[in-house]
């Protein structure tokens, strides 16, 4: 998927002072009751936001979350933030491209980095090892606020961009959905998350620098951290993160217009999907589209399972007999998103199996939906949410995501009341409303039996 710059580092964790003698004494085998803790948000002057929960986890994490993701390039820079990911273990102000990475090895540390439309997030991880706490801090603290992109280690980066795009490009599943953007928006969030081919080796070290003159401000950053005290990720922010004020860069609007772009090659297998404009995060409506998508299917529940048990499965298997795979697709950004069918198919039944899937959509916007499947849908998704944040780093990315958004955090309960309150009737309108959207399409393989986005 669009995912975020990370950096992953070492488990060596930051814990409070408050904490760490009742971590002894149990360590002693003594009884000892923590207190629960809650989360804890907070914006400083210069429009940096704090936010961490205290958990008393062993492992600490610890995520810095920008708004700077594909989303904020422009036609001179596009691609940018692909070289930027690339770039994040280049020599800064205060080590070598060398140091940081022997650094990361002698505390057992990794380096992975990813990134979305979006933001960007370098995130890395502690033991109960302090002193190696504060060395990966420092790379931390490096990477993210001081680079110097080095015009020799910059130009060194172009065969390894080359070799990022083409593995990733091996996916098909990828090659649509960025395919899918490009033809729904037609600018900001229709840019690629890699590098076109025409820019791999043109983005230069004084463009990366004012990338992150730009984008990188307080204004436009949130540092979170799990396992830590607040107080002490407070003081980090305000000592270490307080760069450059302001908001930076402003936004453009993402702005749908609806197309399709096909790529015709030798593939057995024709991947596709069709979608039109969904909703914003936080948008009224939001939940009944997530209902939705669960009502329709998700894909297996079951591990190596099928997926017969979902309604699109099941309405197109009524009608092809060749082996097949239908979802239904949600995504949703700051200020739009996309809701439609994600299809895989035999060549000669591509065409068949998306409009069968499409056609279950339509019964459901004519009202043929029941309070039974609802009901499994909001329990399906309510699971599928609290799971999400069951992990140190699904809760790190969701907290992060919505502290950058929004400066606040809305926390899981309040979320499944939310998917509660969602009737059949508001189900039923975000069918209609997919039904009457303009159309965007992405498709790739052998497309002889696929039909255009207008003969559907």
């Amino acid at each position: 998927s669009r995912s975020t710059i990370q950096l992953k580092f070492s488990e060596r964790r930051l814990y409070s002072a408050k904490a760490a003698p009742k971590l002894e004494a149990r360590a002693a085998g003594e009884r000892v009751s923590l207190p629960p803790q809650d989360l804890q948000v907070t914006k400083l002057p210069n429009g940096l936001v704090i936010a961490s929960l205290e958990n008393y986890s062993p492992i600490s994490k610890i995520g810095v979350f920008v708004k700077a993701g594909s989303r904020y390039e422009n036609a001179t820079n596009l691609g940018i933030t692909h070289v930027l990911r690339l770039a994040s273990n280049l020599t800064t102000k205060g080590a070598s491209a060398f140091k940081i990475t022997r650094g990361i090895e002698a505390v057992g540390s990794s380096l992975r980095v990813v990134h979305t439309a979006p933001s960007v997030n370098f995130t890395p991880q502690f033991s109960l090892d302090v002193a190696d706490s504060d060395t990966v801090m420092e790379y931390l603290i490096n990477v993210t606020t001081a680079p110097e992109f080095r015009i020799w280690e910059v130009s060194e980066l172009t065969s390894r961009i080359k070799v990022d795009k083409a593995i990733a490009f091996q996916n098909p599943q990828i090659r649509v959905l960025e395919n899918l953007h490009a033809a729904a928006f037609r600018n900001s969030l229709g840019n690629s998350l890699f590098c076109p081919d025409y820019m791999i080796g043109q983005i230069t070290s004084e463009q990366l620098h004012s990338f992150v003159q730009n984008n990188f401000t307080n204004g436009r950053m949130a540092l979170v951290g799990l396992g830590v005290e607040h107080s002490v990720l407070r003081q980090v922010g305000e000592q270490f993160f307080n760069m450059r004020s302001g908001p930076g860069a402003p936004a453009v609007k993402a702005s749908y217009r609806g197309a399709e772009v096909r790529e015709q090659n030798r593939d057995s297998l024709v991947s596709a999907a069709v979608v039109a404009e969904g909703v914003a995060t936080g948008a009224v409506d939001a939940e009944a589209f997530n209902v939705l998508q669960q009502t329709l299917g998700t894909g297996p529940s079951i591990k190596r399972g099928s997926n017969m048990g979902s309604k699109l499965y099941h309405e197109v298997a009524k009608t092809v007999n060749e082996p097949f795979d239908v979802s239904a697709f949600n995504v949703n950004y700051s200020d739009s998103g996309l809701f439609g069918i994600y299809t895989i198919a035999q060549v000669d039944t591509a065409g068949d199996v998306i409009k069968a899937a499409l056609a279950q959509i339509k019964t459901i916007a004519r009202g043929e939906l029941n309070e039974a499947d609802v009901a499994r849908a909001k329990k399906q998704l309510k699971v599928r949410s609290l799971m999400s944040v069951e992990t140190l780093d699904g809760l790190l990315n969701e907290i992060g995501s919505q502290a950058l958004t929004t400066g606040t955090y809305i926390p899981p309960a309040t979320a499944l009341k939310k998917i509660d309150s969602v009737s059949v009737a508001d189900v039923v309108g975000a069918a209609k409303k997919f039904i009457a959207g303009k159309k965007s399409m992405a498709a790739s393989g052998n497309l002889r039996s696929t039909p255009f986005v207008d003969e559907l």
